[in-house]
């Protein structure tokens, strides 16, 4: 038995278990992973890999074959910083799907076929700094897309199709942001004009409103205006046969209120 006591083996091992290094967290097999930046690129994915290192800072997932992404596309990712998703073939962005990303400061969705956008898809990006939607197919943004990101202080929106109508009223209000000169077309020309986003006037948005209608009011209209329609042609055959009920009645009163001629009287007005 030596001086430090029987169980001193294993106090060491104890202290040397508690000393080694912490496995790193798996990383996906279509992945590279080194220190908190993992790259996905150019691996002909068609969704987001959902065994993401939870120590993610950087990720990576250009140039592959997304189309969508759907409510949670991506596992809880707290430290998440830059998220870069350029040239695959995304159309579609769920509300739901960036939930969980709050402290994202970089999203990169240049050169894809987003042509709408939803603020609420931006609500959890509270920290969002610079956000690059070039190269996709918006013909127009909506106002609560700025709105929702009060950390915004670079906004890339160059090379869209970009219509020349109160759409793009938010573009022209917030100038700011963007880094590059946006373009627009009118859509009733035939020959396709480029005018510059920003030079145009308060005269050109006069006739814009203030407020715009949502979704919802679009769906209660095309709710109202066919019933609207089919309680009318209702209401219209019911008046018409009340009308005609009541001509009927009123001819019949008229028969039988009129004096009838009797054979008596006939043959009484022969003999004189």
């Amino acid at each position: 038995m030596g001086i430090l006591g029987p169980y001193t083996p294993l106090t060491v091992l104890a202290c040397l278990l508690l000393l080694r290094p912490l496995p790193s967290p798996a990383c996906p097999a279509a992945c590279r992973c080194s220190s908190g930046e993992v790259d996905c690129s150019k691996h002909a994915l068609h969704e987001v890999p959902q065994n993401l290192p939870t120590n993610t800072s950087t990720l990576w997932l250009g140039y592959n074959f997304i189309t969508v992404l759907g409510p949670h596309s991506f596992p809880s990712l707290p430290g998440l910083l830059l998220l870069s998703l350029p040239h695959n073939h995304l159309g579609l962005i769920h509300s739901q799907a960036l939930v969980g990303l709050g402290a994202l400061q970089e999203l990169d969705l240049s050169h894809n076929l987003l042509t709408v956008l939803s603020p609420e898809t931006f609500l959890p990006l509270t920290s969002l700094a610079t956000l690059n939607l070039g190269s996709n197919r918006l013909g127009e943004l909506e106002p609560g897309v700025l709105h929702v990101l009060p950390q915004l202080r670079a906004l890339h929106l160059q090379d869209n199709p970009w219509v020349c109508s109160c759409g793009i009223l938010p573009l022209w209000r917030c100038p700011e942001p963007t880094t590059a000169p946006l373009l627009c077309t009118l859509p009733w020309e035939i020959l396709v004009t480029l005018y510059p986003i920003m030079a145009f006037g308060n005269e050109s948005f006069r006739q814009c409103q203030e407020t715009s209608l949502s979704a919802q009011h679009y769906v209660i209209f095309l709710i109202i205006g066919p019933f609207s329609f089919m309680a009318s042609i209702f209401f219209c055959t019911f008046m018409g046969s009340i009308i005609v009920v009541y001509h009927n009645l009123r001819r019949e009163s008229h028969f039988w209120r009129r004096p009838h001629i009797g054979k008596g009287h006939s043959g009484r007005a022969t003999r004189l």
